[in-house]
């Protein structure tokens, strides 16, 4: 397989929590099934430090999304974590940040 198609497909699960959002309209539905689709992705591939990537991720745009939001330049109206951003946020993120790893280690090969 080549280095594009293997790209992509590591971001196929991005792409699909993405394309969910305008169905779903429920956020703790819409992020047990993030959670799902994450799980099912790590089943099928994991590499050694995904889940401190996922975790790191997670915490880190939780963070960064918390302060961004705070200053007023940004807001969400579906605000189910904190009152001010949706609850399956920080999961599309921390998942963002493993596809990211793993996109750079198949580059580096």
């Amino acid at each position: 397989m080549n280095k594009v198609t293997r790209i992509f497909l590591q971001a196929l699960p991005i792409l699909v929590m993405i394309g969910l959002i305008p169905f779903v309209g429920n956020d703790y539905i819409l992020t047990t099934l993030y959670i799902g689709i994450i799980f099912v992705a790590f089943l099928i591939t994991r590499e050694k430090h995904d889940l401190t990537i996922f975790i790191f991720g997670f915490i880190m745009m939780m963070i960064s999304e918390y302060l961004f939001i705070s200053t007023g330049v940004e807001t969400f109206i579906r605000n189910s974590l904190f009152g001010i951003m949706p609850l399956w946020l920080p999961f599309l993120w921390g998942y963002g940040f493993v596809a990211i790893a793993r996109g750079v280690a198949i580059l580096k090969q």
